[in-house]
Parts: C-alpha cells; sequence; structure tokens
C-alpha cells in the first residue's frame, strides 16, 4: 500500500469477515486471496491472489481488475459490471469510478453469496477509462459506457434473454440443456401467467409457430448485438451456448434478475408486452 499524507477523502473498504479499511486519497489497495495483497480476502471463492486494486484520488475511488486469469466484478442498485482483466505488464487499462456512494465488489461467487467487499466513498458511478499509469489522469468521457451491453428489463428481448439464460443461472456448472426456441416461448408464457395463450400454445400448431418466430428474432438481435459490441471474435460460432456464457459473463443478465419473476409488476408490464395484443 502506498503511504502518503491522508487528507479529508476517504473511502471505507469493508469485508465479509466484518473488518473496515479506510483508504486516504493518494493512497491505493490490492485486495486479493494471496498473502501479498495488502488485504487478504479468505472468503474470495473465484477470486485471484492479487485481484483488484482501490485506488482514492481527489473526486472518489477507481477500482480495476489486475488479475489475467480471473473475472472481477462491480455491482450496486441496477447493475453488475465485469472489470476487464490485465492484458500486459503496468497499470489497468479501464476501471470503475466511484465518485459517490456505495458499491460491492468482488468475484461472480462472492456476489452470489453475499460475500463481496463494500466500498464506500463520498459523489456517483461511472466508468472510465485510464489514461496512463498516474491515478489523477483519469478520463471523464460521458459516452462511456456501464456495460458492454445493457438490456432493458421492461422489453421483450430481456424476458427471452433471461429464459434462455435461466437453466445456467440455476445451475453454475452449466450442465443443465438449454431451452431452443419453442421452449423459451412456452416459459415466457408461464413465468408472465399468460395461461389462456399457454392453452392455446399446446393446442395451436399455427400459433405456436408464430411465437416461436417472434422469440427467434429476439434471439437473433442479440447474437446481433454481441457481435457489434465485439464480445466475441467475429469467426467465433455464436451457437447457443457461447450467447447464454456471454449474457452470464458479462453481467448482461445475472441471477438476481431471477428475482423479477416473483415481481407481479414486472410480470404483469411482460404480459402486457407480448401477450395483449397478441392476434
Amino acid at each position: 500500500m502506498t503511504l502518503q499524507p491522508t487528507t479529508s477523502l476517504m473511502a471505507h473498504v469493508s469485508t465479509p469477515s466484518g473488518l473496515v479499511v479506510k483508504i486516504g486519497e493518494g493512497n491505493r489497495l490490492v485486495f486479493g486471496r494471496g498473502a501479498d495483497a495488502d488485504l487478504t480476502i479468505a472468503v474470495g471463492r473465484g477470486l485471484s491472489r492479487r485481484a483488484g486494486v482501490i485506488s482514492v484520488i481527489s473526486d472518489g475511488a477507481w477500482i480495476a481488475n489486475i488479475s489475467r486469469t480471473h473475472a472481477l466484478y462491480t455491482e450496486g442498485d441496477g447493475y453488475r459490471i465485469r472489470l476487464p482483466r490485465m492484458e500486459e505488464e503496468g497499470e489497468p487499462s479501464g476501471g470503475w469510478f466511484v465518485r459517490s456512494g456505495t458499491t460491492m465488489v468482488g468475484s461472480r461467487a462472492m456476489l452470489d453469496d453475499g460475500q463481496s467487499l463494500v466500498v464506500t466513498v463520498s459523489g456517483n458511478g461511472r466508468i472510465w477509462d485510464a489514461l496512463g499509469a498516474d491515478n489523477s489522469r483519469i478520463r471523464t468521457d460521458v459516452d462511456s459506457t456501464v456495460l458492454p451491453l445493457y438490456l432493458d428489463p421492461m422489453t421483450k428481448i430481456f424476458l427471452v434473454a433471461l429464459m434462455w439464460c435461466r437453466p445456467w443461472l440455476l445451475d453454475p456448472a452449466a450442465t443443465t440443456p438449454l431451452p431452443r426456441t419453442p421452449e423459451i416461448a412456452r416459459a415466457a408464457l408461464e413465468v408472465t401467467g399468460a395461461y389462456h395463450e399457454l392453452e392455446r400454445f399446446d393446442r395451436e400448431q399455427e400459433f405456436r409457430d408464430r411465437l416461436s418466430a417472434r422469440v427467434a428474432e429476439h434471439i437473433k438481435v442479440l447474437r446481433r448485438k454481441i457481435t457489434e459490441r465485439g464480445l466475441t471474435s467475429a469467426a467465433k460460432r455464436l451457437s447457443d451456448e457461447v450467447v447464454v456464457r456471454i449474457l452470464i459473463e458479462h453481467g448482461i443478465i445475472t441471477r438476481g434478475d431471477l428475482g423479477r419473476l416473483n415481481d407481479p409488476a414486472w410480470c404483469s408490464r411482460q404480459e402486457d408486452l407480448w401477450w395483449t395484443q397478441l392476434p
């Protein structure tokens, strides 16, 4: 940890064990599973030995992934961000900037298990690109994006993506077969309580084919968005398994999104989108 005079700006890092570490302006903290980290996280399942760094500058705290092998995420109200891995020696190329408030940090397993670090500072969070090794030189482009791909939960394509990913969200080992287009369509009817349409889906081939075709169009759009965002090699075949893995690994669809299936307001909105004007 760099030791420099502490100013009024302070970040507080709370660990799963209850330890609270203060980081003053101009200081940085390296955390991970290894004993050589400034802060060793004993419960860091899925965490690298030197996983991440939290740097406090004049405007807030900058959180970056310094591992070349393990994913690191930040999570808050309405977002889960996968931070880019280190690709070469030196300083990380990107990270999550917290100007104000609280964000959770850790591996996906730590976040899912409620065992993350909690970083609290004072202003707003936004993702930035670093210009160089000097942590005070932070790019403040308003066009920087929070997620490589964002799906609005109040859209039909989100429901399709959630139903597609659901088996692997429930089975992180990814041994459960993924649903095909007709199965996604039927699952959408079930979770939105569209029982009249569900009976029709099972009874009428034409209706079943029409609804399955609508789902297929959304899946086509998801594949195109993934390619456009550069989330996979252009030469790589986007099989169902590859697409679902990308959606989950990049935090575009998360295990927490399964909670929407028990939210009457969200289900009612999806029912309105899909079924009230269905011919």
